[in-house]
């Protein structure tokens, strides 16, 4: 193998570009050619190929996003797509390719490997956290950091006018973020996909709050909670605690943005690192992961499909500590 390629795709996240710096580094250091591929499978489809040398990628260890830019391809959903790719793929004469993304990134090379036989290999990335083989994900670290100080600065003023906010978190399908920001803020709930949302309970602490007299109540809730999110369960509880100030604040995709931290750029890079180490020593369809410190290589098709399970122990956490 001379050739190999690297590309970022679905949702940007802290960490990437260490992670896209490694790979590039890493592959030069063992005298192979590394290029780049914007847009993701987009970008593959359409040819846009930029070559990578150490001065490419540095400097951008600390910054957010992806140089290498990102995006969703419906045509690459289609064998037609996926056809054009490898030709494109093949003109340019890639032998291998490094995917930093999460489960939709896995599914389709997994698909493509299968189809024109390049092998992949894949970096978690996402700030999710939701992929199974792998005690982090690249970019999730930043994404609790960047939600804990910001609920640490919607408490404040919570405090200082006795005020119930509930704080909306990233998480469709997974309620990681939530989980780790809560507790680290000492939320008073906090309500996840993984778990059924007992309003009546959240109804009780609120109660018993507001009995202490609490000046300050914060609700974590994860954007794919059961409820509908935080605008829904404000209106229901609005509608018992009428003599509440309510207030709702949705922490979007801030929470995708920033300077990873240090823990984040680390394992980025040695992820990064042993990619391109399994294409050279022959691993085709399997994503790195880090667990308990060990580097591990997990087959796409059992990474994506099964996701990260929520460890009761924080559940429990925020139960006892609220």
């Amino acid at each position: 193998m001379k050739k190999i390629a690297v590309f970022t795709s679905g949702g940007d996240s802290p960490g990437m570009n260490a992670c896209i710096r490694a790979v590039v580094r890493t592959g030069l250091k063992l005298d192979l050619e590394v290029i780049g591929i914007k847009r993701g499978f987009e970008g593959m489809i359409d040819g846009e190929f930029i070559n990578l040398d150490r001065r490419s990628v540095s400097g951008i260890m600390n910054r957010g996003g992806t140089i290498l830019h990102s995006a969703r391809s419906d045509r690459f959903r289609t064998e037609e797509g996926r056809k054009m790719a490898f030709q494109q793929l093949q003109k340019e004469g890639i032998e291998g390719i490094v995917a930093i993304g999460g489960d939709g990134t896995f599914t389709g090379a997994d698909i493509f490997t299968k189809e024109f036989d390049i092998p992949f290999v894949g970096t978690p990335g996402t700030i999710d956290n939701d992929l199974y083989g792998t005690d982090f994900t690249i970019g999730y670290d930043t994404a609790i950091n960047t939600a804990m100080r910001a609920i640490d600065k919607i408490k404040d003023t919570a405090n200082a006018h006795h005020r119930l906010f509930f704080v909306e978190v990233m998480g469709r399908d997974a309620g990681f973020i939530a989980l780790r920001s809560g507790i680290a803020t000492g939320a008073e709930a906090v309500l996840i996909p993984e778990s059924k949302t007992d309003t009546e309970s959240l109804i009780r602490i609120l109660e018993l709050n507001e009995q202490n007299r609490k000046r300050a109540n914060i609700v974590v809730v994860a954007e794919g909670d059961e409820e509908g999110g935080a605008f829904k369960i404000a209106e229901t509880v609005k509608e018992r605690f009428p003599y509440f100030e309510t207030k709702v604040t949705i922490l979007g995709h801030i929470q995708r943005g920033g300077a990873p931290t240090c823990m984040e750029r680390v394992m980025a890079s040695r992820m990064g690192m042993e990619a391109v180490k399994a294409l050279l020593d022959g691993k085709r369809s399997v994503m790195v992961g880090q667990v308990h410190k060990d580097i591990v290589f997990t087959p796409f098709e059992k990474a994506i499909k099964h996701h990260e399970k929520v460890n009761p122990v924080l559940l429990d956490m925020v139960e006892m500590l609220a």
